[in-house]
């Protein structure tokens, strides 16, 4: 057993549950009507209503219990003072000064010493801006004297699903150009994008620390020949062209003007990327005024966040939610349901925001862990995903912990739907939660004038077990303030759960191993060495590829 399994807060915890196997939330309703004012919160106007999970009073202070036993307060204090948390790549972890409006002083620890990198991070900032207006207000023009129309954002991982999910959330407030994206090294994703667009009045951001990672690279490179066989002159690239790097020789030799290169830092995780340079992109699209909403918006849940009890803490309540279940009721996915179309792609980031932090199995220590970590996470927007695959949250085998999002106001208040997508928000984690027994539906089917032989052959498959756990955030309307509040709730919420586990959620080592044999096995497939060894499948799987494209 690790020291966590074998913690008395972790036993505690193994002790509750089992008592708790056979309670249902419908009852834990029924006997407190105090129970969603105890176990709801509200903070830069979310509500946050938690009421609905397979918890007590006495769960949650175990919860808090394990959540101190494991020195969660510590190590939020050290990743705010700029402490190498982050040490298997031995950096510190500040995503959080990019947003730090207060602009008190922020930065890594170095030789002992704290540092400032405050200055640095407005300096960027402010270039954005710069930058952003001269594109937005027609002044900067392409090579041929025109102004740009279409920007188009190439990267992928952190600096594509962060900036895609924004520009999607955020379309209501885009007045700039058309924003696009091009992630995949799939030739048709840059194909069918460049084929809407005009190479006179396009630009391309090109955004990759190293200037060298491969998806993107491949892509820029190829949005330069296109360029290029439009103008026939170098000169033009410069015109074109943006970086998000730190690579400045790589980036002068690509051809692009270093005055337009923006910079970030080690400290700056990719998937937390999207508050810094990487971010140009949503700036282009709504304007450097409400990406500071954004900014501020995040910065607020920050210092909730630094400076609540755990009790009253929404990202530690989440946090130790999610622990419950994924540790002691072996659920393992988690699903993430915005009840806002603007929000679709949310689920989509935090599939890395979260699986990439805490999809560990080793803890700091180097040892394995003898627990679960993170969860698969998953969703689609309401209502959506109520004609796909909540016959599975509901009626299936597995435990699926839900978090249901919603505006109370429509950005677009059509008629009625908007109440009628509220109606569904609402419903869905009530019948989640109270289910409906045999007995229940047999009465209903009843008095619909059904007979008993029909009633004892259908009632078992109308039937919902109901005690399914969810969470519900209500805010008033999708702001650029209340996205920038809703991310850092969940950065800071896997932040908890990574602390508990005692994992590193701030490298991707798992990314590598893959991207290292793709490099081996790409002069093989176009024809540059000869097969080399693999695995009878892989070999097998090659020698496929070669015949079916005529390489024999």
């Amino acid at each position: 057993m690790s020291a966590l399994t074998d913690s008395p807060a972790w036993n505690a915890l193994e002790g509750h549950k089992h008592a708790m196997a056979d309670v249902h939330m419908r009852d834990l309703f029924r006997k407190d009507p105090e129970r969603f004012r105890k176990f709801s919160l509200t903070v830069e106007n979310i509500l946050f209503d938690y009421s609905k999970n397979r918890i007590t009073e006495e769960t949650m202070g175990l919860l808090f219990d394990l959540a101190r036993a494991c020195k969660v307060e510590e190590r939020r204090d050290a990743m705010f003072a700029g402490e190498r948390i982050n040490v298997t790549e031995d950096r510190a972890v500040l995503h959080v000064a990019l947003r730090n409006r207060s602009n008190t002083p922020m930065g890594p620890v170095e030789n002992g010493a704290p540092t400032n990198v405050m200055p640095e991070v407005n300096r960027v900032l402010d270039k954005m801006r710069r930058f952003s207006e001269a594109v937005r207000s027609g002044a900067w023009k392409g090579f041929t004297g025109k102004a740009i129309t279409d920007v188009v954002n190439i990267g992928i991982g952190g600096s594509d699903l962060g900036p895609v999910m924004a520009t999607h959330a955020l379309a209501h407030y885009a007045d700039g150009p058309q924003v696009h994206f091009v992630s995949n090294v799939d030739g048709t994703h840059m194909a069918e994008t460049l084929r809407r667009l005009d190479p006179e009045t396009t630009m391309f951001l090109v955004a990759s620390k190293t200037f060298t990672t491969q998806e993107t690279m491949t892509n820029a490179h190829t949005a330069r020949d296109w360029l290029l066989a439009a103008f026939e002159d170098k000169a033009a690239v410069a015109r074109h062209f943006a970086a998000l790097s730190t690579n400045t020789e790589g980036v002068q030799e690509f051809g692009i003007d270093t005055e337009n290169m923006f910079e970030f830092w080690d400290w700056v995780g990719g998937r937390y990327s999207l508050w810094s340079a990487i971010g140009l992109s949503i700036v282009m699209a709504i304007g450097m005024d409400q990406f500071e909403e954004m900014l501020a918006g995040a910065h607020a849940i920050d210092n909730h966040f630094r400076t609540a009890p755990l009790e009253q803490n929404v990202p530690a309540i989440m946090g130790v939610l999610g622990v419950w279940y994924d540790d002691f009721w072996d659920a393992q996915s988690h699903a993430i349901l915005p009840y806002d179309q603007y929000m679709d792609r949310f689920p989509a980031y935090f599939q890395q925001g979260d699986m990439e932090s805490n999809g560990k199995h080793v803890r700091l220590d180097g040892s394995r862990v003898d627990y679960q970590t993170g969860p698969v996470i998953w969703g689609e927007p309401g209502t959506n995903g109520q004609h796909a695959f909540y016959q599975l949250i509901h009626q299936g085998t597995k435990l699926i912990p839900c978090d249901f999002l919603a505006p109370a106001e429509s950005l677009n208040p059509l008629g009625d739907h908007h109440p009628k997508l509220l109606a569904n928000f609402l419903a869905q984690p009530e019948a989640l939660m109270t289910g409906k027994t045999t007995d229940e539906v047999a009465e209903e089917m009843r008095k619909a004038g059904t007979d008993e032989a029909t009633i004892e052959k259908l009632a078992p498959h109308r039937t919902f077990e109901g005690n399914k756990p969810t969470n519900s955030f209500l805010f008033p309307k999708l702001t650029p303030y209340t996205l920038g509040s809703l991310i850092a709730l969940y950065e800071h919420k896997i932040f908890v759960q990574g602390a508990i586990w005692s994992i590193n959620s701030f490298d991707q080592w798992g990314v590598e191993l893959g991207k290292q044999l793709a490099k081996f096995i790409l002069p093989e497939l176009t024809g540059e060495s000869a097969p080399k060894e693999h695995d009878c499948s892989t070999s097998g799987l090659i020698q496929a590829i070669l015949e079916l494209r005529g390489k024999k």
